[in-house]
């Protein structure tokens, strides 16, 4: 059998030139690390984490920014904590995006899990979230001509719970064999709903996003779960102090008496697209206009799609509302992120 072996010795300058390497492929965490003053964020982390943080003796903490980049790079990749702590051992993108050497700690799983869980207890994801929506304000990336409303489900490991036992879940209570056993409670998500959408069953949550026209950038969520239609949280989206007189942009699913008072009410002017109904067909001119507005809304797609693609899928191993809030707010976070860097060129 034919041996393959290395042509010349490991170099002093080896690595640089493998990360040179790396950057002419066009490494997009260099460019994420170049893009954005991930610095910003500091002051936020420290003035709350610092507050749970033990005293004096032990091991002091990671820093709070290089935890919050690997929180950054979980979401970019759909990455477990246990997958996160190989891939920055393994990966010298990883490493170069965390200003990390191979002779430096790399948090391990347990620390990365429990910092997301200080930042779920703390409810610190829509500040830091609202924090970069700030800077990107400052920077004039958010243009203020339009908004666009879409929702999209975010999928969780589906439960194996038994008949008696969902229809608990669904009346909001939590069945009596959940609370004999902590460990399965633990393991179980009481949160989380199913629905079907065009005949395909999904179980989970939803990502209820509100984007800027012009610039596709997120300037607000809400989390919900997956039985809840797409157009309820409008009225929580919308900000009658930003979004006055702007155009409102949205499917048809957005469609009704109570919608349309919803938008007026917020002083935007209604561009949903038209829906058709039994026995009420869209007449022509209503296709047509629903073709225009369709250009512009079809942008929120844009979002999902790099949601999905970009960012392995909007599947998560999470459980509960509350961190399933603070993950889905990271991956809104994360997509501004990438936004801006593509905005900024």
């Amino acid at each position: 059998m034919k041996r393959f072996k290395r042509h010349k010795d490991y170099g002093f300058f080896d690595q640089d030139i493998r990360l040179n390497k790396l950057s002419q492929l066009g490494d997009p965490l260099e460019k994420l690390n170049t893009g954005v003053d991930f610095e910003l964020f500091r002051g936020i982390l420290e003035d709350n984490l610092t507050k749970l943080a033990k005293g004096k003796g032990g091991r002091p903490p990671y820093d709070y920014v290089l935890m919050f980049k690997i929180l950054i790079l979980q979401r970019y990749y759909n990455l477990s904590d246990d997958q996160v702590e190989y891939q920055i051992n393994d990966r010298m993108s990883f490493m170069r995006f965390l200003d990390l050497t191979i002779a430096d700690d790399v948090p391990d799983s347990k620390t990365v899990w429990n910092f997301k869980e200080q930042l779920v207890d703390l409810e610190l994801t829509e500040p830091l979230f609202d924090l970069f929506l700030k800077e990107l304000e400052r920077l004039e990336l958010v243009v203020n001509e339009g908004k666009i409303v879409d929702a999209s489900f975010v999928e969780v490991p589906r439960q194996r719970n038994s008949r008696d036992e969902n229809e608990q879940i669904k009346s909001g209570e939590i069945p009596e064999s959940f609370k004999e056993n902590n460990h399965k409670l633990a393991q179980k998500d009481t949160d989380a709903r199913w629905t079907k959408k065009n005949n395909v069953s999904y179980y989970g949550y939803k990502n209820h996003i509100k984007i800027d026209t012009k610039s596709k950038i997120i300037t607000k969520y809400i989390v919900t779960n997956a039985s809840v239609h797409d157009s309820q949280p409008t009225e929580s989206l919308l900000d009658i102090t930003k979004d006055q007189g702007q155009d409102f942009h949205a499917d048809s699913a957005y469609t009704g008496p109570e919608q349309e008072k919803v938008i007026a009410d917020a002083g935007m002017n209604n561009k949903v697209c038209e829906k058709g109904y039994r026995n009420h067909p869209l007449t022509e001119e209503e296709r047509t206009s629903n073709t225009e507005k369709s250009r512009i809304r079809s942008r929120v797609e844009h979002i999902f799609g790099f949601m999905e693609n970009s960012m392995n899928g909007m599947y998560v191993y999470n459980i509960g509302i509350k961190r399933i809030q603070a993950v889905v707010g990271l991956m809104n976070l994360t997509y501004n992120m990438f936004r801006k860097v593509q905005l900024m060129g």
